[in-house]
């Protein structure tokens, strides 16, 4: 799945022409040295992609390693180095730049969150609220943070949510018709937004239980009933401020969609040496 992504974004970077600035500019024959370094503390991800970026523009371009995806960095910490042709550094930059500090802020703003939570038996998970045609790159960063997946797509488990409920008529009705189209290995989950709705779903055994916008007293009582039972995943509303009391409720999944649609680039630059 990597290569088609860092292909699209090389071509929506070069477009027709290519870079007309490094091609005006730079001698076809110079070569050069430059660093990748992290501006601020955080967690890498995306290596593979830049690297990816830069062989697809030049083979020839040789990295050294200075930090391993999922690897912590300081601010000013080298993450790799890079050799090779000028122009085909300059012309691979912004897309490695991109690929880096867009999924480094992912693994950072995870690790922040499972820090939080650490010593607790609980799951800091990412969800579907992913930029379209990256999903891939950063459901990995998420993990490469030390947090889980939710799901990746529709097509991985069934998950019956509240229109779904809606359109079925009722968490009965939708649990009945789900059962009888799983198969055995298929997992089932059903989001549920009251306690009324979490007893109504419980005799049918779902795998796991998604506490929509539970109030933490309401988290407690939902504990109380389906531990055990299903797994119990709380989510809607939860910040980095609340994540520890959320946990301490119980509950097996935290998951939270801003990990990935709220995630700040880490700040990277490629410094000539």
């Amino acid at each position: 799945m990597l290569e088609p992504i860092v292909k699209l974004a090389l071509a929506e970077d070069l477009g027709v022409a290519g870079d007309v600035t490094t091609d005006a500019l730079i001698d076809p024959e110079a070569e050069g040295r430059w660093k990748l370094v992290a501006r601020q503390a955080g967690v890498v991800a995306g290596l593979d992609a830049a690297i990816l970026a830069g062989f697809l523009v030049d083979p020839g371009i040789e990295f050294t390693m200075h930090a391993q995806d999922g690897g912590r960095v300081k601010a000013g910490d080298t993450i790799m180095q890079l050799d090779g042709s000028v122009r085909s550094v300059l012309m691979a930059e912004r897309t490695m730049l991109n690929f880096v500090g867009r999924l480094s802020g992912v693994a950072t703003l995870t690790r922040t969150y499972v820090d939080a939570v650490a010593g607790m038996d609980v799951i800091i998970a990412s969800t579907r609220k992913t930029t379209p045609g990256l999903r891939a790159l950063e459901k990995r960063a998420v993990r490469l943070g030390g947090g889980g997946a939710h799901r990746y797509g529709l097509d991985d488990a069934i998950l019956i949510k509240d229109n779904h409920i809606a359109a079925a008529g009722s968490v009965s009705a939708a649990l009945e018709r789900a059962r009888a189209y799983a198969s055995h290995l298929m997992c089932i989950e059903v989001e549920v937004d009251s306690l009324e709705q979490l007893k109504e779903a419980l005799p049918y055994a779902p795998h796991a239980i998604l506490l929509d916008n539970f109030s933490l007293s309401e988290l407690k009582a939902a504990v109380k009933l389906g531990k055990g039972k299903a797994l119990l995943e709380a989510s809607g509303g939860v910040t980095i401020e609340n994540v520890f009391a959320v946990a301490e409720t119980g509950v097996d999944v935290i998951s939270i969609g801003a990990l990935t649609h709220a995630a700040r680039s880490l700040d990277v630059a490629l410094d000539a040496v």
